[in-house]
């Protein structure tokens, strides 16, 4: 007698195992392809929502139909909780086929707010199963919501324009549809998977596709950038010549790729030399196309470089109306080692510091931001020079730097940075400084520009 139970048991499994064998199959290969899909994402080190959402459908469709494999239910003891698990794998299941088809633009431009209130239907309907339990009616309302949601997706794709995306997607959700509403109808045979594998080829087919076109754009605008950074390196000066008055060095570390700092040498001699420094509001390819008519402007006005205040006029006069709402601070110094004096003026930006003999002195003469107001006359403030001054031109990424606590890095450390780099030569002393910036800043959240000069009169 019991070898009869164990006979008709172990047949009983086979039964059971034969005819549950293709979706114990198919939810293998679904896990897999969502297990797969995820593990790419991380290796590109790059969140792709396409990819993210179809991992997380595959898998947890796949997972359904394990859960809902009869081989399952022999080997595990009726209880609520799995009736439950079951019940809400099966209606987190559409949530992620949502927000793939609303990522990938299939939903229209009301798929937002369709992608939201459908999720809300299907996560009230976890909630209230986690809550009370399985009940027939939220079975009713997830399959009515389903269709509903399928039957919206052939309208949606069938109105709009056809490309390859949309002519392959339509064939795997027509078939995947069909199947669909009819397990939810009828139910007779178990058809979906079917569809499923075929809605998740086409899937996998867009969401392939659309990420390597995503990639090809992605490095044309890495190359595009790398070639505007070019460019615009080109736009800053070399080196500062050889000079009996004068030895100035410059360094520029954008936060992008691109920037929109500048400094221009306008003017450079044995005993004579004009300095323009200049800061772009925001950052990236705006501000930096706008650092390109920053240095249009001031070459056109090269002429009066001897009068920094004029200088900066007329380059104001040039950029207003011509620089689509940004501003631009800049600091235009002049030198005359044969008088021994400086001409300095500025339009919003920082104070020029003045090393002398050990003490910093601020040397400041500023007027309105560039490009803000057309009818400005900028004044500026003439100083005396000194055998020995160092003069430190800056943008203000330096003293705005943050660090780990949000504490700025300020002017004062600025000035001290300065201090302690005297004896240094100015481009030992450059590296000096942004060094200190670097070390004390938590990340590089703006451009940072300075230059050095130092002065010895003839």
């Amino acid at each position: 007698m019991l070898l009869a139970d164990s006979q008709l048991t172990a047949n009983e499994v086979l039964r059971v195992f034969h005819h549950d064998e293709p979706y114990l199959f198919l939810g293998a290969a679904f896990t897999t392809i969502g297990v797969m899909s995820i593990a790419f994402c991380a290796v590109r080190r790059r969140f792709d929502p396409l990819l993210v959402w179809l991992a997380i459908f595959a898998h947890l469709y796949g997972q359904r139909l394990w859960l809902n494999a009869g081989l399952l239910r022999l080997t595990v003891p009726p209880s609520a909780f799995f009736d439950r698990l079951t019940a809400i794998v099966n209606f987190l299941v559409p949530i992620p086929a949502l927000w793939f088809f609303h990522s990938a633009g299939f939903l229209g431009r009301v798929g937002r707010s369709i992608t939201i209130g459908l999720t809300c239907v299907f996560s009230a309907l976890v909630l209230a199963t986690a809550a009370i339990g399985v009940r027939e009616i939220f079975f009713d309302a997830n399959n009515l919501a389903v269709i509903l949601l399928i039957l919206l997706m052939f309208i949606m794709l069938m109105r709009r324009r056809v490309d390859r995306d949309f002519a392959i997607l339509r064939v795997g959700l027509f078939v995947f549809g069909i199947l669909a509403i009819y397990d939810n109808v009828w139910g007779r045979y178990k058809l979906e998977p079917y569809g499923f594998a075929i809605l998740l080829a086409a899937l996998g087919y867009v969401a392939a596709r659309r990420t390597l076109k995503r990639d090809e754009e992605l490095g044309e605008i890495q190359r595009e950038l790398a070639l505007a950074r070019t460019i615009q390196q080109s736009l800053l000066p070399g080196e500062f010549p050889e000079s009996p008055a004068f030895r100035v060095a410059a360094r520029y570390v954008p936060m992008n790729s691109v920037a929109g700092d500048f400094y221009d040498f306008l003017v450079t001699g044995r005993s004579h030399a004009c300095i323009l420094i200049a800061d772009v509001s925001g950052h990236g390819v705006p501000a930096a196309l706008i650092a390109s008519m920053v240095k249009m402007a001031a070459i056109a006005q090269r002429a009066e470089a001897a009068h920094p205040g004029r200088l900066l006029t007329g380059m104001n006069r040039a950029l207003c109306g011509n620089t689509q709402g940004q501003y631009v601070t800049a600091a235009c110094v002049y030198l005359d080692a044969g008088s021994r004096e400086l001409r300095y003026a500025a339009a919003g930006h920082p104070a020029m510091l003045l090393l002398r003999r050990g003490q910093v002195l601020e040397v400041a003469e500023n007027g309105l931001l560039l490009a803000a107001v057309e009818d400005v006359a900028y004044s500026q403030r003439t100083v005396a020079l000194e055998p020995g001054d160092r003069l430190l031109l800056y943008t203000d990424g330096l003293v705005e730097s943050r660090n780990q606590a949000g504490e700025l890095f300020g002017e004062q450390s600025l000035q001290e940075a300065l201090v302690q780099s005297r004896d240094l030569a100015p481009a030992q002393a450059a590296d000096s400084i942004i060094d200190a910036v670097k070390r004390r800043m938590r990340s590089q959240e703006d451009d940072l520009t300075l230059l050095i000069c130092d002065c010895a009169p003839i």
